[in-house]
């Protein structure tokens, strides 16, 4: 039975970000051979649009206005409810993300429709478009599928391969016009603090760093890691919390959700809550100087020992490797 879906590209930086891609895979495996179309929303993102479309969406609609300028659940649900308004699809797919999380309850309210949240595998079986999202902080993972209505869903980072690029594939990109209209809030500036390296949400390689790092000092050696490895570097709630790091590297049931090819945990001893956000990582390696640390029962790798002389061994080794690959 094939559908049309939406997926809405989300932006960042004047680039689209890559769960844009795997949402449009996902979108791909729901429309069953119908029509992926997919949406943007902001201010000057029209040259955006190819992108999408070399992903794998066959159009896009974009909606654009100076409301749109920075992120605001009010101004984006009113862009996107329009698009909906129009189109009329079966399906509509988001990223997991920071967005996505507070955009989507939001529209599937307005919609009355149901919501499949944070999917980790999108299939198709028995007829039904079942997928499959982790559940008990990730200790176990559950299967739904939609009986009636909206397909809705999103879908966590890192997790669905995006389809080939394809650069000679074309499609058409249009403008819809929409009033934001009534805003409860207006964002003036958005300042970000300076961050380093990869995207920590999307990142395929995560050094991370627990109480065991000491202080703020001792993340350096794991910040030579991360640039050598091309990953990004994370931290415990216990990190945070004792100022070693700023909150926004917190991975975990309070932090953030990652689920890199490589997870590196360093002087982490792997409390549940940390557990909730990496634990689906491809390869966990752990590095800690208790080898009753309860992150070894979840590490495909354990190395017992201190961080400090064990991180500056492997950094030393990937260079090397790096210079004869």
């Amino acid at each position: 039975m094939s559908r049309k879906v939406l997926v809405l590209g989300e932006a960042r930086d004047g680039s689209l970000r890559n769960v844009s891609f795997e949402a449009i895979a996902a979108a791909k495996t729901i429309a069953e051979g119908g029509e992926v179309v997919g949406v943007l929303v902001g201010k000057a993102v029209s040259a955006l649009g190819a992108e999408l479309v070399h992903y794998g969406a066959d159009r896009v609609v974009v909606v654009e206005d100076e409301k749109l300028t920075q992120y605001t659940s009010d101004g984006f649900a009113q862009a996107l409810l329009a698009v909906i308004d129009q189109e009329k699809p079966a399906g509509l797919v988001l990223g997991h993300t920071s967005l996505g999380k507070d955009l989507s309850p939001r529209i599937a309210g307005r919609l009355s429709s149901g919501l499949i949240s944070d999917a980790t595998a999108v299939e198709v079986a028995g007829g039904n478009i079942v997928f499959t999202r982790p559940i008990y902080s990730g200790k176990a993972f559950e299967k739904k599928i939609v009986t009636d209505g909206l397909i809705f869903a999103t879908v966590r980072p890192n997790n669905i391969t995006p389809l080939a690029k394809e650069e000679s594939k074309t499609g058409e990109v249009s403008s819809l016009s929409v009033e934001i209209k009534d805003l409860r809030a207006v964002i003036k500036e958005v300042v970000r603090k300076a961050t380093e390296g990869v995207d920590l949400s999307e990142a395929k390689v995560v050094i991370s760093g627990g109480r065991g790092v000491k202080s703020e000092e001792g993340f350096a050696p794991l910040k030579e890691l991360a640039q050598v490895l091309g990953g990004a570097v994370g931290a415990s709630r216990g990190a945070c919390d004792a100022d070693y790091c700023d909150y926004s590297l917190q991975i975990g049931q309070t932090g953030k959700v990652v689920t890199p090819d490589l997870y590196i945990a360093c002087g982490i001893s792997g409390a549940i809550q940390h557990l909730a956000g990496m634990s689906n990582s491809k390869v966990i390696v752990a590095i800690n100087k208790d080898p009753e640390a309860n992150i070894f029962k979840v590490a495909d790798y354990g190395i017992v020992g201190d961080l400090f002389e064990v991180v500056p061994l492997l950094t030393e080794e990937f260079k090397k490797l790096k210079v004869h690959s």
